[in-house]
C-alpha cells in the first residue's frame, strides 16, 4: 500500500496551529510565485524535507476492564509525581484495571527495549508523560509512535506549551492523529495536590476532560485516518518569482526564511557568481540536518548552501568556508529551551586569505568574513535544516541574541603560545578547519593574578552546570595566554584542561541535585557509564568534578593584546570539518 497517494486528514486529527510562513507556503503552493514570466526570479532557499510515510496506530479494545496500563515516567521533573497521581485516580475510578509504575531507563531520547518487551509480552496499554520541554515533549511522542509500531495502545500527555512541536513530529514522522492529552503547564513545581487537579480538570487545548481523554485514548476504534498507510514527497519548487523585488523580500520575511534582517536576494546570476567560490558541482550533495535528534532530516545540495550564502552577504571566496559549516550537518539553530547559540572558530591559511578576524573585535561584528560566515551558517541552519520555526522546531525558552549571527572568528595562531586548536584534533598546521562549538552563556576575568588566580579561576567557572552537556571553552587574550605558559607552566592546553578537571568540584549533594544532573548524568550512572557510576557511590560531601572529562574542555587563543580580559564558556566542542575539501 506503499507510495500510495495520503487523501486528507479530517479536520483536528493532525492541525497544527498556525507557524511564521504558513500563508506564504499556501502561496507558494498556489502557485502566487511561480517565476514563469515574472521579471524578478530568485532560488529558493529551502533545503528538500523527506517524504511522509504515514504509520497505522495500533488497534484499540472498547474497554480497559481486565487490562493492564503501565504509567511510564521520562524522567522530566516532577513527571513521577504526576504519573503517581493518575496512577491513584485510575485505582479508585477503575478497580478493575491493573496498574504498573515504571521509570523509561536512560535519558529522554534513549529507547527502553527491555520495557517495551515487557509491556508488550503483557499484552498492556501505556499513559506517558511528561512531555514538558523541547526534548522530552518529542520523546514522549517518538516513543509512543514505536510503541503503537509494536501494536500498543499509547496516551501520550504532554504540557499545554508543547502543542505545536508534537503535533509538528507526529507529523513528519507519519503517525499526525497520535492521541495526546495536553495538561496545564507547568507540571514542575507543582505539589499533588495540584497535579491531581489537572487529573480531574480539564484539557485546555480541547477543553474536554483529561481523564476521559486518557481513557478515550486507550480504548476508542481507530478512525480512518488512524489506520491510513501511503507516502508524499514534499517537493520545493526551485525558483521563485514575483513582479517586484519588495513583493520577494517580504515573502522571505513573512515566511520565516531570514533572521528578521533584510537579505540579498539570491538571483540567479547571484548565486551563479557564488559557485565560483568552490569547484564543485550545484547539484552535489553537501548533507542533512535537523533541529533535534528527534526531529526529520532534510537534505542539501551545493547551490542550496550558495542561496544561503547570498542571502547573508557573503563572497564567494568565503563558500568553501560556509561549505565546511554544512557538511558538518550541526545545527547553528539547536531546538532545546535552553536557549542554545553555536559558536564558529576557523584555523589555517584560509583565515589570511580571507582577511578574517583574529584580534581586537574578534567576536564582535567589526570584521565582514566573521559576520557573513557566521550568518549563513545560522541561515542555512534555519532554510536548509527545517529548523528555526518558533513553537515547532525553535523552543528557546528565552532566545539568544548570538543567534543573529552566532560567534565566528579566527583563533590568532601567530600571538597564541600554544598550538592551534585544529592541530589537537588530529589536523596538520598547514590544512584549513572549521570547529563548531554549542554553548550558551560567556564570564569573564581580568589578567592572570599572581597570588590568587587559582581561586579567581574556580570562580570564573562557579556557575557551570556540572553535565557531560556542558563543557569548558576558554577564548584566551593572547596576553594571558603567554602568562599562563610562562610563569604558571601551562606550557600545553591540555594541562591548563586538566587543572580545571581536577580543581573545579562540586559536593556530591548539590550535584546530584542539580536538575540537568538528574535528567542527563543519573541515568547514564545507573547504567554504569563511568565515571558517573562511580560518582554516584561517593558519600554527600565527597567533591565531584565540575567537568568530568577534561578532554572536553577548549582552550583558543583569540584577542587584540589590548588588555588581559578573557572569556571562560559553556560552549562545547562538537565538531571540526575540512575547508579545503570544499575549495
Amino acid at each position: 500500500m506503499m507510495n500510495q497517494p495520503i487523501e486528507p486528514i479530517p479536520a483536528g486529527a493532525c492541525e497544527i496551529e498556525s507557524y511564521p510562513g504558513e500563508n506564504a507556503e499556501r502561496r507558494i503552493g498556489a502557485g502566487a510565485f511561480d517565476p514563469a514570466g515574472r521579471p524578478v526570479k530568485v532560488l529558493n532557499p529551502r533545503g528538500t524535507p523527506p517524504a511522509i510515510h504515514l504509520r497505522p496506530m495500533a488497534a484499540r479494545s472498547a474497554s480497559l476492564e481486565g487490562r493492564i496500563v503501565y504509567f511510564v515516567d521520562v524522567r522530566f521533573m516532577n513527571g513521577n509525581v504526576f504519573l503517581g497521581e493518575i496512577q491513584k485516580v485510575f485505582a479508585e475510578q477503575f478497580p478493575g484495571v491493573k496498574t504498573e509504575f515504571r521509570q523509561k531507563r536512560g535519558g529522554y531520547t534513549e529507547d527502553d527495549p527491555e520495557l517495551w518487551a515487557e509491556i508488550k509480552a503483557k499484552d498492556a496499554l501505556v499513559v506517558m508523560a511528561i512531555g514538558h520541554c523541547s526534548t522530552c515533549a518529542p520523546a514522549v511522542a517518538v516513543h509512543c509512535m514505536h510503541l503503537e509500531d509494536m501494536g500498543i495502545p499509547t496516551a501520550p500527555l504532554v504540557t499545554s506549551a508543547f502543542t505545536d512541536l508534537v503535533r509538528a513530529v507526529t507529523f513528519k514522522a507519519g503517525m499526525p492523529p497520535l492521541r495526546f492529552t495536553f495538561v496545564p503547564h507547568p507540571v514542575g513545581g507543582k505539589p499533588p495536590a495540584v497535579l491531581r487537579d489537572y487529573v480531574l480538570g480539564v484539557d485546555p487545548v480541547t477543553g474536554k476532560a483529561v481523564l476521559g481523554e486518557i481513557t478515550g485514548a486507550l480504548t476508542q476504534a481507530l478512525t480512518e485516518a488512524e489506520r491510513k498507510t501511503g507516502s508524499q514527497d514534499r517537493p520545493v519548487p526551485r525558483l521563485l518569482g514575483a513582479d517586484t523585488e519588495d513583493a520577494l523580500h517580504a515573502l522571505f520575511l513573512e515566511a520565516g526564511w531570514t533572521d528578521g534582517l533584510p537579505v540579498v536576494l539570491p538571483t540567479e546570476e547571484r548565486v551563479a557568481a557564488m559557485l565560483e567560490g568552490t569547484s564543485h558541482g550545484p547539484d552535489e550533495a553537501v548533507g542533512k540536518m535537523r533541529p533535534t535528534e528527534t526531529q526529520e532530516d532534510w537534505s542539501y545540495t551545493v547551490e542550496q548552501v550558495a542561496v544561503n550564502a547570498v542571502m547573508a552577504g557573503a563572497r564567494p571566496e568565503y563558500l568553501p568556508v560556509i561549505l565546511a559549516l554544512a557538511s558538518t550537518e550541526i545545527t547553528a539553530l539547536h531546538s532545546s529551551t535552553s536557549s542554545f547559540a553555536a559558536m564558529v572558530v576557523v584555523n589555517g591559511p584560509i583565515r589570511q586569505a580571507l582577511r578574517m578576524n583574529s584580534g581586537l573585535g574578534a567576536l564582535g561584528p567589526f570584521n565582514h568574513a566573521n559576520a557573513t560566515i557566521g550568518r549563513a551558517y545560522g541561515l542555512l541552519s534555519r532554510n536548509l535544516g527545517g529548523g528555526a520555526v518558533p513553537g515547532t522546531t525553535y523552543l528557546g525558552s528565552q532566545g539568544n541574541p548570538l543567534n543573529y549571527s552566532n560567534v565566528c572568528f579566527a583563533e590568532n595562531e601567530e600571538k597564541s603560545p600554544w598550538e592551534p586548536f585544529h592541530v589537537q584534533k588530529g589536523f596538520s598546521p598547514g590544512e584549513s578547519v572549521v570547529s563548531v562549538f554549542r554553548g550558551r552563556t560567556f564570564s569573564h576575568l581580568l589578567e592572570v593574578r599572581e597570588k590568587t588566580w587559582r581561586e579567581q579561576f574556580l570562580n570564573l567557572v562557579s556557575g557551570f552546570t556540572p553535565t557531560p552537556r556542558t563543557n569548558l571553552t576558554l577564548l584566551v587574550e593572547p596576553t594571558a595566554a603567554r602568562t599562563l605558559k610562562q610563569r604558571e607552566g601551562f606550557d600545553t592546553k591540555q594541562k591548563l584542561a586538566q587543572w580545571f578537571h581536577e580543581h573545579a568540584r562540586v559536593p556530591a549533594e548539590v550535584y546530584w541535585d542539580y536538575q540537568l544532573v538528574i535528567n542527563y548524568v543519573e541515568p547514564q550512572a545507573r547504567n554504569g557509564v563511568e565515571p558517573f557510576a562511580s560518582y554516584l557511590k561517593l558519600p554527600k560531601d565527597a567533591l565531584i568534578p565540575r567537568f568530568a572529562e577534561p578532554e572536553k574542555i577548549s582552550t583558543v587563543v583569540v584577542g587584540g593584546e589590548k588588555n588581559a580580559y578573557w572569556f571562560a564558556t559553556d560552549f562545547g566542542y562538537l565538531k571540526s570539518a575540512s575547508v579545503d575539501r570544499w575549495r
